[in-house]
């Protein structure tokens, strides 16, 4: 991953703070939480106005590309995750501990939801993606198959960021959450249908040095719809 990452700064000193956004959004999510904090608020390759990767990467590949804009600051940042990027913020915590002081993760998809399996795909549809590859059916009417079956994530996307797509919903990050050693902070929507509550509950038991803060009246949006809550987070860190 050789992209550019674009971004805003925030306050006049060295960024404290690099916060990474949700999936389908963009950095301006974190606009009100990091107000008058020195940090940095990251276009997510693929995502605003940055380019997306060259191959098809999950979050580990996300990671290490935010490893080279963290040793650029020249700081141990506390690193802010909503859903994706919390992915990518949980990963980058585990491999590189060296460069973050703190974690605040907020409506992570870190673990499956304990009512949900993986999914597979059905039998029709793996009958459709064989006659593709026999050349039986063209590719206009698999792509026509794969929209109708996706979900809106999926069908909002194409080329390489649907491939990144697909891997990254099937990833879980038990490994890596027992691997941090930072403090974690978890902030969470009781209305979350996206990441139910039980997820953040299930991955705080892997984590040593971890507090949730659950925030009443809000679903899966908190960087937007509870900002204050994600910026106390920020501060207990800092």
């Amino acid at each position: 991953m050789d992209g550019i990452l674009f971004g805003d700064r925030y306050g006049s000193a060295e960024a404290r703070v690099v916060a990474l956004h949700g999936w389908g959004r963009d950095r301006r999510d974190f606009a009100e939480v990091l107000d008058g904090l020195d940090a940095v608020s990251v276009d997510l390759p693929g995502f605003g106005t940055s380019p997306p990767p060259a191959g098809v990467v999950g979050a580990p590949g996300y990671a290490e590309l935010m490893a080279a804009l963290v040793e650029e600051l020249g700081t141990r940042p506390v690193l802010v995750g909503h859903s994706f990027g919390g992915r990518v913020a949980a990963v980058f915590a585990a491999e590189r501990p060296d460069l973050v002081s703190g974690l605040v993760l907020v409506g992570v998809p870190l673990l499956r939801p304990g009512d949900r399996p993986a999914r597979k795909p059905s039998t029709a549809y793996r009958l459709v993606r064989w006659a593709n590859k026999a050349g039986l059916i063209s590719d206009r009417r698999l792509e026509r198959e794969k929209r109708r079956r996706g979900s809106a994530d999926y069908r909002a996307v194409s080329g390489v960021m649907r491939e990144v797509l697909v891997r990254v919903v099937n990833e879980t990050y038990e490994t890596e959450l027992a691997r941090v050693e930072c403090p974690v902070r978890m902030v969470w929507g009781a209305d979350d249908r996206e990441v139910p509550l039980e997820v953040a509950q299930r991955s705080a038991a892997l984590l040593d040095d971890v507090r949730l803060d659950v925030v009443d009246g809000c679903g899966h949006d908190v960087p937007r719809l509870a900002p204050h809550r994600v910026r106390l987070a920020i501060e207990e860190l800092l």
